[in-house]
């Protein structure tokens, strides 16, 4: 009996939200795992500074900046990785934005920005990169839920709402695709510390509360969801399909910790 890899030798990764934070961490995982990996996002300054990265340790890259706000660059992005090396195994959806605001006072453009980008720029990449591997019957799709996927986060119902539709959609895109040979699934991050983040993890009772609930008594280290990452991309993750995996420390699995 032979065991499929952990590895992803040879595939062609593209990362949508890949220049920063947790895009970053999972975009130098399937790097490390083997694959040429295209990270892309609205600033091209990154997106040159994390193709030298990639390129410097031994990965093929390319320079491409995408809005997934604009389904027209969605596609450029597409054609120019099939152009450079023929075809594309794995895409990962992790653009996203937030903004923390009472419900009541929340208006409908910050509202509107919010799902356009975190829901709906995550329907464009899987419909985009979907209908090439679909075309080629392969394909492995990882998108990025939330804790607030599952649970309520005060203040961020816009995110919230964003985030558990990015988990309903993984599941109806892995019924209607997974027979065809491409297989979604979505990850759901935890708590990471973040140059974005840190002030309010340390210094504010909202990250005392989550360092609370975190079982782990720790926040997330992002390289810490590459596995998670490499893991749904190979083959050792053939039959896995509409799943979403939690990497969180133990938060959803928290009730009373002590």
């Amino acid at each position: 009996m032979t065991f499929p890899p952990l590895r992803v030798d040879d595939r062609i990764a593209v990362v949508i939200g890949g220049t920063s934070g947790i895009g970053r961490a999972i975009g130098l995982g399937l790097a490390q795992a083997g694959a040429d990996v295209v990270a892309t996002g609205r600033r091209m300054e990154h997106v040159v500074g994390m193709a030298d990265e990639l390129e410097a340790a031994g990965r093929r890259s390319l320079r491409v900046a995408c809005d997934v706000r604009d389904r027209a660059a969605v596609e450029r992005l597409l054609e120019a990785v099939v152009s450079a090396f023929g075809r594309v195994d794995i895409l990962v959806n992790c653009a996203g934005i937030t903004k923390r605001a009472p419900t009541l006072d929340f208006s409908d453009r910050d509202w509107s920005e919010i799902l356009d980008t975190n829901l709906t720029g995550t329907l464009r990449g899987c419909q985009v990169f979907g209908r090439h591997m679909l075309e080629r019957g392969y394909g492995r799709i990882i998108n990025i839920g939330s804790l607030s996927s599952f649970v309520a986060l005060q203040e961020v119902a816009a995110y919230g709402v964003s985030k558990a539709a990015v988990v309903a959609l993984t599941k109806s895109l892995a019924i209607e695709w997974g027979p065809k040979g491409v297989c979604v699934n979505a990850i759901a991050p935890g708590v990471f510390r973040t140059n974005i983040n840190e002030k309010l993890l340390d210094g504010t009772a909202r990250g005392q509360e989550f360092l609370m609930r975190t079982p782990m008594k720790r926040f997330g280290r992002v390289e810490e969801l590459a596995g998670a990452a490499v893991f749904l991309a190979s083959e050792a993750a053939s039959f896995v399909n509409g799943e979403v995996i939690a990497v969180d420390g133990g938060f959803l699995a928290s009730g009373v910790n002590q």
